[in-house]
């Protein structure tokens, strides 16, 4: 079995993901006839180029193409259809357990209460869970551009299905000048809820993004937090307390977070011992997918297959699920990891149950 072969049956687990940022190209194609918004092509292969955002000067020209997708993710079917083919084609490169998140709020502009628009993503999930057996959860998001109200409005709404498909909530959207903390009052309902939170922070802004996520939004993981490196002392106490950071590759270099995958500090902070998990972010914006990341970790930052295999289980141990069944996955990923180091030609160490 060769690397490319390996990495795609490498069980993966999928942490940092858009629902409205991953939707097949040729669906997008076929929503967009059905309700009737206007696409620049009626190609596939030409809407993949046209989504795949190469030439954003920051992160807010890279999160301009959601219009397109939004426009199209309106009603419970188109909901319920995407997120049932994004566990099908994550599925299909053995992730066995998948994070999906979305801002619900966007998908209401033809009367869907937001409430609704969770239920059908959800519902789609659970039909690709009996038809594929990946395991899948969602992440309510709150934007930063929106008011407090909303993401108040948004925690509630997160709390009130945790337990019922819901793992957690967070905060994405354009980063620089809107600090996490103007969204407190949502994260402190949803940390008295014991809901877990994860922050997108330390894309496009500084470590101040990163600092306010964990000591002022109770996040339990970060979103990215490629410039964590800047502050060094956070960055030791993001480690010393297990904080993992979602790191996405490809899209990093597409918002200019950094210049290149090659110069990516996912390196660093592996070498440093910090949790550290593989995403794609958006696969169709990105024009990636879970195996890409993966390779892209092998060839331009220098990771060898065991410690791609380490990723791997770093990804499931980071999990937003209880103890007892994150424990069975990460078990069972470490088993087939041992399968395929026996039929793979290099001798390779067995990989390292862990649970921090």
């Amino acid at each position: 079995m060769n690397l490319a072969q390996s990495l795609r049956a490498l069980p993966k687990a999928e942490l940092h993901v858009h629902l409205d940022g991953s939707l097949r190209p040729a669906t997008l194609i076929e929503l967009a006839r059905e309700y009737d918004v206007p696409l620049p092509a009626s190609d596939p292969a030409a809407i993949a180029r046209f989504m795949n955002v190469t030439g954003a000067r920051d992160l807010v020209e890279y999160l301009d193409r959601f219009r397109t997708t939004l426009a199209v993710l309106q009603t419970p079917a188109a909901l319920e259809r995407v997120a049932y083919e994004l566990a099908e084609d994550t599925a299909g490169e053995n992730v066995r357990y998948l994070e999906v998140r979305f801002c619900p709020v966007l998908n209401t502009e033809r009367g869907l209460s937001a409430a609704d628009a969770v239920e059908a993503a959800l519902k789609g999930l659970r039909r690709a869970e009996l038809d594929f057996g990946i395991r899948s959860g969602v992440i309510i998001c709150a934007l930063r551009s929106l008011s407090p109200k909303v993401s108040l409005e948004m925690a509630e709404l997160a709390v009130d299905l945790h337990g019922r498909g819901v793992v957690a909530f967070d905060l994405a959207g354009a980063e620089n000048g809107n600090p996490p903390s103007d969204h407190i009052t949502a994260f402190q309902l949803a940390a008295d809820a014991n809901l877990p939170i994860t922050v997108h922070a330390g894309e496009a802004y500084g470590t101040p993004s990163i600092h306010e996520a964990i000591h002022y939004c109770h996040a339990r993981r970060i979103g990215h937090g490629t410039r964590l490196f800047e502050d060094p002392e956070l960055m030791h106490f993001v480690n010393d307390f297990r904080i993992p950071l979602e790191v996405c590759l490809t899209s990093n270099v597409q918002t200019r977070a950094v210049a290149s995958a090659a110069e990516h500090p996912l390196r660093l902070y592996y070498d440093q011992g910090l949790k550290v998990t593989l995403n794609t972010d958006n696969r169709l914006m990105s024009g990636t997918t879970m195996t890409d990341e993966y390779r892209i970790a092998h060839e331009q930052l220098g990771f060898t297959w065991d410690e791609l295999c380490d990723l791997a289980l770093m990804s499931f141990e980071s999990a937003f699920l209880p103890w007892a069944e994150k424990r069975l996955l990460v078990s069972a990923a470490a088993a087939t990891i041992g399968q395929l180091n026996a039929g793979r030609q290099q001798p390779s160490e067995p990989p390292t149950i862990r649970v921090d």
